[in-house]
């Protein structure tokens, strides 16, 4: 798949990442003559009506975000059979990848905090969730801006309120060591020994 060109335009370079439904490769645009990154849907998703509106929905919803903290899309299509999105391309690690290194000082930590924040901000004011916010999806460019990527399982409010209620239910006593209606007096969960 090296070299191969994407709707005439996107010359497909290096792999960046692969994921269940796609892969993100780095890739040159020969009409801007630009670096950008091409997310390609994974051939194996294409059988499955409800991830191919899953990609398109996140091209779509991305697209119409625009804040400095959540990435970019600049094109989507499909060429021949296969969907793609075009996106800014991101020099840099995941905060995954930064804490593998090892612990992240106070002051960088409250300013990934506060950036990722008001990217989250912007999309919720847009009726937008994320659904996936985790390390592997923040992306710390060299000028030390975090790009909040991958909105692909990302909901509109109403619809995540809804799965929250019925597929989470009890998360919070889950995450404090209790079991849902193990109370104590006044309602704070009890913890389990």
């Amino acid at each position: 798949m090296m070299n191969q060109l994407v709707a005439e335009r996107y010359r497909l370079e290096h792999p960046l990442g692969r994921g269940g439904m796609a892969t993100v490769r780095r890739a040159r645009d020969e009409v801007l003559d630009r670096a950008v990154a091409v997310k390609l849907m994974a051939e194996g998703a294409l059988h499955d009506a409800s991830a191919v509106e899953r990609f398109r929905h996140e091209g779509n919803t991305v697209a119409g975000l625009g804040q400095a903290n959540i990435v970019t899309v600049f094109d989507a299509g499909v060429d021949g059979h296969l969907p793609f999105l075009v996106m800014e391309l991101i020099e840099g690690a995941d905060l995954g990848a930064l804490t593998a290194r090892g612990r992240l000082r106070v002051e960088y930590a409250v300013a990934v905090a506060d950036q990722v924040c008001a990217a989250l901000e912007t999309a919720h004011r847009a009726g937008v969730v994320h659904c996936d916010l985790k390390p592997a999806n923040l992306v710390m460019s060299p000028d030390g801006t975090v790009k909040v990527v991958d909105f692909g399982i990302a909901r509109t409010a109403a619809t995540a309120r809804r799965a929250h209620g019925r597929r989470h239910r009890g998360w919070h006593q889950r995450l404090h060591g209790a079991r849902a209606g193990d109370r104590r007096p006044g309602g704070r969960p009890r913890r389990l020994r």
